[in-house]
């Protein structure tokens, strides 16, 4: 699960689990250090699983922990206020501190509740009537958010471990894929589609993914092929028309023999370059044990033309 959501070559994973648990779209900017600075030699260092910053520069700190850690939640205060410190410059105001979200996907028993996902936030009620600490409208205006819970971290936990209930609401989904690993053919929450592929990859045998990964370049290698015949068909075209223009004249027959001799030449020289083209990847493709089906597909010569290629 660590490698699948920290995939740099695709975000599309870890945006469709972030975006489902915080109930708004998130674009993931890149992949920072997961390791912090130390001031001091005797300095405890936030070692964490990803860290990522979103398009907005918002941080996102996800954790997978598979082992039962009894001081699981001061773990979770150190790695966000490590964030929090490390992220903004002396001499920078305040203003500039870090939104920071903590995603926490736990597969032991911590604390002790009956919901598998939770949700900590910071808020100053009154202890007199209860009310809830807002921020000033000029406050609101300046850091462009409603709720003074706003400025400060938030908490998830996903207590994923034995969820194994399918349902169709997003987060459900991906909370059954994250215990079970497995992922149903109606899953639609965000992500699920690009994990999907990921997880049948990794499902297969070094001989199945070495055997998949042929196919997959000697596809490149026939789009790489047919792209080149086709320029050198435009060549050879253009080629034969001029020699035939002036065999016909340099008169009247230049710009006609010219014209034919190109679009003849063109479209011969195209078809006969495709056609070997075609025949030498499916010969490779052959020689890879593609099925029939398959070659056929993507080189679409005939099933009597791939049975004859040795």
């Amino acid at each position: 699960m660590k490698r699948l959501l920290r995939d740099k070559a695709n975000y599309g994973v870890l945006e469709g689990l972030i975006t489902t648990l915080l109930g708004k779209k998130i674009r993931i900017n890149k992949l920072l250090e997961s390791e912090s600075n130390m001031e001091y030699d005797d300095d405890k260092q936030n070692r964490v699983d990803i860290l990522a910053e979103d398009e907005n520069g918002e941080l996102l700190l996800i954790e997978v922990q598979n082992e039962n850690e009894f001081a699981y939640f001061q773990r979770m205060l150190f790695g966000t206020s490590k964030l929090v410190t490390e992220y903004i410059n002396r001499g920078q105001g305040y203003e500039n501190i870090r939104k920071v979200y903590s995603i926490n996907i736990v597969y032991f028993q911590l604390g002790t509740g009956t919901d598998v996902v939770y949700h900590g936030k910071t808020e100053f009620r009154g202890i007199h009537n209860g009310d809830v600490l807002s921020l000033s409208p000029f406050q609101r205006q300046k850091f462009q958010v409603d709720e003074v819970s706003e400025l400060y971290p938030e908490y998830f936990i996903l207590k994923v471990n034995d969820f194994n209930r399918w349902s169709r609401v997003p987060l459900e989904q991906w909370l059954y894929v994250l215990s079970t690993g497995e992922i149903p053919d109606d899953a639609d929450a965000p992500g699920l589609s690009e994990a999907r592929e990921k997880f049948r990859l990794a499902r297969m045998t070094k001989a199945e993914l070495d055997a998949y990964y042929r196919h997959l370049d000697n596809i490149v290698i026939l789009q790489d092929n047919i792209t080149t015949a086709r320029g050198e068909g435009r060549a050879e075209g253009r080629a034969e028309g001029r020699a035939e223009g002036r065999a016909e004249g340099r008169a009247e027959g230049r710009a006609e023999g010219r014209a034919e001799g190109r679009a003849e030449g063109r479209a011969e020289g195209v078809e006969i370059g495709e056609q070997r083209n075609k025949i030498a990847i499916a010969a490779s493709m052959k020689a890879d044990g593609m099925p029939i089906e398959l070659i056929q597909k993507y080189t679409s010569l005939s099933v009597d033309e791939i049975n004859k290629i040795p």
